[in-house]
């Protein structure tokens, strides 16, 4: 039996937009992962083995001893940002080509379009990307609630670009085209999304912050608690890398949010899907 097809191009309230994002996600879990894994996968062993570099260098045990070498953190850091900008196009843009595959094709996903798309779009995506962390880092250092205010119809840029196939600029405008009017409803939504990712990846952090209060007992008990390098060590590394990981897969769920937001501000100011609907009544007449 096939599962129920979601409609993408419809109104939503809050609640229906948390159900139905959890609800696509279970029912496309093994398909889209395989895809996932292939288009996805290189850049997140890339972003681990970034992460994995800034945690040892910054984290280890010679970060109290020897000082933090200036250097050493500016290279780790400058990897870790271009890794994780990299996941974050690939990832995103994998996403919604997913969603564009499954509505295009009335609930299968294709992966050969999939694939097809994100070679089309990764210049785009990745430029994209930049621009927005660019303008959301500008916004917020001039008092952060222009940052703010720019981050939500931003987060709408990238679905834009692969959903109407427009240009990185044409992408810009369109996004805050889109949440003009309804830019408290949007704010309140992605606000709602992030919130419960984040609880999601909390429960993932719990080991790195019970093996914190371990070595803060077991080094206040040994009298060594001068030391704070004594706190750190090679097991909070490899913990803190494996909660990096399980969090990054996790916040893969955000894209899939951020699709039905801008589907429903999308039908509320154009009503693709209400024309659709009526054009395909039509043709079955």
């Amino acid at each position: 039996m096939n599962p129920e097809l979601i409609q993408f191009k419809k109104q939503r309230e809050l609640g229906e937009i948390l159900s139905v994002t959890f609800k696509f996600l279970r029912q496309n879990f093994k398909e889209a992962g395989k895809i996932f894994i292939k288009i996805v996968g290189p850049v997140f062993l890339l972003l681990i083995a970034a992460v994995t570099y800034y945690s040892w260098s910054t984290l280890g045990t010679s970060f109290f001893a020897n000082g933090l070498e200036g250097s050493d953190f500016i290279l780790s850091f400058g990897l870790m940002m271009l890794a994780y900008l990299l996941y974050v196009s690939t990832m995103t843009g994998t996403v919604y080509h997913i969603i564009l595959s499954y509505i295009n094709n009335q609930g299968s996903i294709d992966p050969s379009e999939v694939g097809s798309g994100m070679k089309a779009d990764f210049g785009k995506l990745l430029l994209l990307t930049f621009i927005s962390w660019i303008l959301i880092f500008a916004g917020t250092i001039a008092f952060i609630i222009p940052g703010i205010y720019i981050a939500v119809p931003l987060s709408l840029s990238t679905a834009i670009m692969v959903f109407r196939r427009e240009s990185v600029l044409e992408s810009i405008y369109s996004s805050f085209r889109l949440v003009k009017d309804n830019w408290w409803m949007t704010f309140a939504t992605l606000l709602c999304i992030g919130l419960i990712v984040y609880l999601i990846s909390l429960v993932f952090q719990l080991p790195a912050i019970f093996y914190m209060l371990f070595r803060a007992f077991t080094v206040a008990s040994e009298g060594s608690a001068s030391d704070p390098s004594e706190l750190l060590g090679t097991g909070y590394l490899y913990i803190n890398v494996f909660t990096s990981t399980i969090q990054y897969i996790i916040y893969t769920i955000t894209p899939i949010g951020v699709a039905f937001v801008y589907f429903n501000l999308n039908e509320k100011q154009n009503f693709t899907g209400t024309y659709e609907t009526i054009q395909n009544l039509g043709n079955n007449n």
